[in-house]
């Protein structure tokens, strides 16, 4: 039998020990950082004529990862963004790697010296308010899985959580009574308490005593089963959505994004706060955002948003003449008194 090769053994630790126990990151994050190196072995099997088993931490330098990525893009016709993804998981093992045996420093170092691509920023669809609500009012609350369906959608926009943090929720993590939270997982296993407005909790309570989830034995039941009384999964809470969608688009004048998926409810969410007045850093908590820079991407938007407005309403024939500053030698002395 072949001895086990330094790469395989290293990897095999990486996401299976280090990852979701030092890291502490989510099964799906993990499963995304493996898909990566299930790529790479694709690459190797496929271009270098090198079985898996046969990949060794010699195999891998600055070159072939860089050829892996020209591969990705040319030959698998991923995205920009999605060939940056896999190198964040390359960087992240490499990091990992020159931990654990430094003789393989020098390469690492220069592996993590690959650079990502620079993108296009990513427009973010978001609904109007209305459009929310005319989503909301199509489940037909006289069934179960209307009813279901109402709370789980409320939830989902009121939270701005997450498809999968949605999915997680136990009855544990409710607290209908005042003040409401709900407490979801995140990102890393991060947990984070979100308040409740009152109508949503309402819903929820009465959701929780029609299913009879109100018990201590059902505190780690999941809050939100299919017809099987399994678990949802992210492609079914999409499906959900999308039917209603379907339905608001026959009643609202309200326009829609081309393509609604669970992650609209939470873009729109945060630019609602936005506009209300709700300071970044609170919405930054809400969201379960770990920098600050994630969440002023809706500030930018906002900000183009009225720009775009001013910009329609601009009567160049009701602007004021203006005399030019650099005439105005009271102004320039002013300007100059801030260097004394």
């Amino acid at each position: 039998m072949k001895k086990p090769t330094d790469f395989s053994y290293l990897l095999s630790n990486f996401l299976t020990k280090f990852l979701p126990s030092e890291r502490g990151l989510s099964h799906n994050t993990i499963s995304s950082y493996r898909d990566t190196f299930i790529l790479l072995l694709k690459y190797f099997k496929e271009v270098r004529v090198v079985k898996p088993e046969h990949v060794a931490l010699a195999s891998l330098d600055r070159q072939t990862v860089s050829s892996f990525l020209d591969w990705l893009e040319n030959a698998r016709l991923v995205s920009a963004r999605t060939r940056n993804q896999r190198l964040a998981a390359i960087h992240s093992f490499f990091r990992y790697v020159q931990e654990e045996d430094p003789s393989f420093l020098h390469e690492c170092q220069k592996i993590l010296a690959i650079p990502f691509k620079k993108t296009l920023g990513r427009s973010i669809a978001y609904l109007s308010l209305e459009a929310v609500k005319a989503i909301l009012a199509q489940p037909e609350t006289t069934t179960p899985e209307g009813r279901r369906d109402v709370v789980m959608l409320s939830l989902m926009y009121d939270t701005g959580g997450r498809v999968q943090e949605i999915i997680d929720l136990k009855v544990r993590d409710i607290r209908t009574d005042a003040p409401a939270t709900i407490r979801l997982t995140g990102k890393g296993n991060k947990t984070r308490i979100v308040p409740l407005m009152r109508p949503t909790a309402n819903l929820v309570r009465l959701y929780i005593q029609e299913n009879s989830l109100f018990t201590s034995d059902k505190q780690t039941a999941p809050l939100f089963t299919n017809r099987m009384n399994h678990v949802l999964t992210r492609a079914g809470v999409t499906y959900i959505l999308n039917k209603y969608v379907v339905a608001a688009l026959k009643v609202t004048q309200e326009s829609l994004p081309d393509k609604i998926s669970p992650h609209v409810f939470r873009h729109s969410k945060a630019m609602h706060l936005l506009q209300a007045g709700v300071n970044l850093v609170y919405i930054r908590d809400i969201l379960g955002h770990v920098d600050l820079r994630t969440t002023e991407i809706y500030a930018r938007i906002d900000g183009k948003m009225k720009r775009e407005a001013l910009e329609k309403a601009f009567d160049p024939e009701a602007t004021p003449v203006i005399s030019s500053w650099q005439q105005d030698k009271s102004l320039l002395a002013w300007l100059r008194s801030f260097d004394k």
